[in-house]
């Protein structure tokens, strides 16, 4: 199975665990990401790009900082600017973030779903798929070859897939 397959194969069994969305940045290097999929809704995207909540985000500044599984309900999570309670909002519910790989390397995500918190065994089963696009991604660094181009092209966003 070639990388491109692979990962859309990955990208799919992590959205079927997270119904209402999910956004996983591959391999941060000096804080941008080689590969950004996101599946939650344009509303919501809309709103955390208009209003550069990424420079604010809690879990962002977790998962750069170190690496794990966090709940976005974590009581030690420091939030000033209300990221987490906006994005349930609009319906991102039951959040957690994984971050794994080196700090020159880091990739991190973060899911919701809408049927109540993740179980351990789905949080598991979630660290072992970014685990290991992480790992099928490793060594990506052409970022003009064909490959990262349809990379690039493969489409998880939720308007795609109610449309579709």
């Amino acid at each position: 199975m070639n990388r491109v397959s692979k990962l859309a194969e990955l990208l799919s069994a992590l959205d079927s665990l997270s119904d209402t969305g999910f956004a996983l940045a591959i391999h941060i290097r000096f804080t941008r990401p080689l590969l950004l999929y996101q599946s939650y809704s344009s509303e919501w995207s809309e709103i955390y790009s208009e209003k550069g909540l990424m420079l604010t985000d809690p879990v962002v500044r977790w998962g750069l900082e170190r690496t794990g599984v966090l709940s976005w309900d974590d009581p030690g999570l420091d939030d000033p600017a209300g990221v987490v309670p906006l994005a349930r909002q609009y319906g991102l519910r039951n959040g957690i973030t994984i971050s794994t790989g080196p700090v020159t390397s880091r990739t991190i995500s973060g899911h919701t779903r809408s049927s109540g918190p993740f179980q351990p065994d789905e949080i598991s089963r979630l660290k072992c798929l970014v685990e290991t696009v992480h790992e099928v991604t490793e060594g990506l660094d052409a970022l003009d070859c064909p490959e990262m181009e349809a990379l690039r092209a493969l489409d998880f966003s939720r308007d795609r897939l109610s449309s579709g």
